[in-house]
């Protein structure tokens, strides 16, 4: 006789077949039956967050520290609306993901149930797909295909809408190893006919370069991209989702580009004759002024695995369509062939070293802790090796041009989106995805009160997550755009009742540390990583309230026409 087993069951069995290892979640009405199998089980953990965006940005981050997929889970109306943050965070980066959303009963729906929402209509805008499950049968199917399609292609977060009476009802369960869906077939293998012309065209190359954005990360193609740039002995620049991608500190790479990026990079990017882009999609805030851009002439080779992603912003002369890896693959065997650069390629490296001999990173120093000496003592005490991750703005910025990370995956910040408050739930997935790891968020005190709830967690878990507030007192980019653009008038950018946060850590059962002078910033963090080791520990520096980013290229500027510190 066939078991027959509840919705709730078959759920949890799903997870364990795809051998998931954590669900951040909160519980409520509607995904009650779910958590009750949760709680008869031990191979699944549960780490309850103090609120359901965090569930998400935590799950997010799990799967980028690792090669892993997150799976959250939320209750319905409220719980999903608070998730839908975190949902649109891990689109806009294409972030593999899984999230549960309780539903009400099938009967209720569209009835103005108590806590009841259009969960497919309102996450459907930032979703790679989501199902509203209308049958238990149903169940298993659907959770195979939300696992293959966040997974696969273009990665991203995929919705699962649970009604509750589906997860009370019963059926036999059948979990399949495969699923076909005829609607869903990503091209993997790029035409080797584009990828010759391709490295013809780079053979021939004055002045190549090569920009890499996070599809390597999200394809694991760090380690053939090394490779291929080496042999070659191209210069590269890696977007901020691409740090790790090619080592940091290695003389080939120039760094980032874009609107805070280092001035060698965006006069290399600017003036290169072959753009090679792989897994970056030439956004807003990598070239800038479109038209500036485009008035060098220049040839564009562009791999991606979504085709919509090319020629999106900027032409494409060679489109290859594919996973990086697989194209990598295919340029790396004809490079075998003997293949010779352009003679006068050893002259583009002398351009481009008077260009990184113009200091576009310097920053004054004065009486007051600089945010950018904290992030050098911070690489310096960690040595490069630990998992850094960021709210956004000021801090985000300052993190990403002077922490040079060499290895992928060590760099966990939102991109596309923006999103203020992810930096500690993003610890918290890191941690779990790694223990044992070094971990640190680097954040300000604007956007860490924004998920600062995640304290009580951290506490729960005993998480020795390592939290560098850099404090102006003040929204710092919103400051320096109001500085800037303006006239210095500073509406709504000062924050003038922030909390004591040395006695806020330690009313959670944290270390609190408050750092006023820059002697005091390197002694600190070496307390914090060696004596509180085990411990999540709160510092809070003080630092200079006028700091601002540089290289700034302004909105509707060209990567030429940037600002630099010593320009004003």
């Amino acid at each position: 006789m066939t078991m027959m087993i509840s919705g709730a069951e078959i759920v949890i069995r799903c997870l364990q077949e795809e051998k998931v290892e954590y669900v951040f979640g909160y519980p409520g009405g509607s995904v009650l039956h779910i958590y009750d199998e949760l709680f008869k089980q031990d191979e699944i953990k549960h780490i309850l967050v103090r609120h359901e965006q965090a569930a998400v940005h935590a799950a997010d981050a799990y799967s980028r520290s690792s090669h892993r997929i997150g799976v959250a889970m939320v209750t319905s109306g409220p719980g999903v609306t608070n998730a839908v943050t975190g949902i649109a965070t891990a689109y806009s980066d294409s972030v593999p993901l899984i999230v549960l959303c309780g539903q009400v009963a099938t009967s209720f729906i569209g009835q103005d149930a108590f806590q009841e929402c259009d969960t497919v209509g309102i996450t459907r805008p930032c979703v790679k797909h989501n199902f509203l499950v209308k049958h238990v049968r149903d169940l298993a199917t659907t959770l195979k295909k939300a696992f293959q399609i966040a997974t696969t292609g273009r990665p991203g977060p995929v919705v699962v809408d649970l009604p509750k009476d589906i997860t009370a009802d019963k059926c036999a369960f059948h979990y399949p190893a495969a699923v076909a869906m005829r609607s869903y077939n990503p091209i993997v293998k790029g035409h080797l006919g584009q990828i010759k012309k391709a490295m013809q065209l780079l053979m021939e190359a004055k002045r190549p370069i090569l920009y890499i954005g996070g599809g390597v990360i999200l394809s694991d193609s760090a380690e053939k991209l090394t490779e291929f740039a080496r042999r070659l002995n191209f210069p590269v620049i890696n977007t901020m989702m691409a740090l790790g991608g090619f080592p940091g500190t290695d003389r080939q790479n120039l760094g980032m580009p874009g609107m805070h990026g280092n001035y060698e990079a965006n006069m290399a990017f600017h003036h290169a004759d072959v753009v090679l882009a792989v897994g970056a999609r030439f956004d807003d805030r990598v070239i800038g002024n479109v038209s500036h851009f485009a008035a060098e002439p220049r040839k564009v080779i562009h791999v991606d695995i979504d085709p919509s992603s090319i020629s999106k912003r900027v032409k494409t002369d060679i489109p290859i369509v594919g996973n990086a890896t697989d194209v990598l693959d295919e340029m790396l065997k004809l490079l075998d062939e003997k293949l010779v650069t352009s003679p006068e390629l050893p002259a583009w490296w002398e351009k481009i070293e008077a260009w990184r001999g113009r200091n576009g990173l310097a920053y004054p120093q004065n009486e007051k802790i600089m945010p950018q000496f904290v992030v050098e003592k911070l690489y310096e005490v960690t040595k490069g090796e630990a998992f850094i991750t960021s709210d956004v703005g000021q801090h985000q910025m300052f993190t990403a041009q002077f922490y040079k990370f060499d290895q992928p995956r060590r760099w966990i910040s939102s991109g596309g989106l923006g999103t203020m408050g992810v930096g500690l739930p993003y610890a918290m997935g890191t941690c779990f995805a790694n223990p044992g790891a070094t971990v640190a968020c680097v954040t300000g005190e604007g956007s860490i009160q924004m998920c600062i709830q995640e304290l009580s967690t951290c506490k729960q878990f005993e998480l020795p997550i390592k939290i560098i507030n850099l404090n102006n007192g003040m929204l710092g980019m919103v400051r320096q755009w109001q500085e800037m653009f303006y006239s210095k008038r500073y509406s709504q950018s000062y924050v003038t009742s922030l909390p004591d946060f040395v006695r806020l850590a330690e009313a959670y059962g944290h270390v609190g540390m408050r750092i006023e002078k820059p002697e005091e910033v390197k002694p600190a963090l070496e307390k914090a990583f060696t004596e509180y080791r085990d411990r999540l520990v709160f510092m809070d520096f003080i630092i200079d309230p006028t700091a601002n980013v540089f290289p700034m290229v302004a909105s509707g500027k060209g990567l030429t026409e940037m600002v630099l510190a010593e320009d004003l």
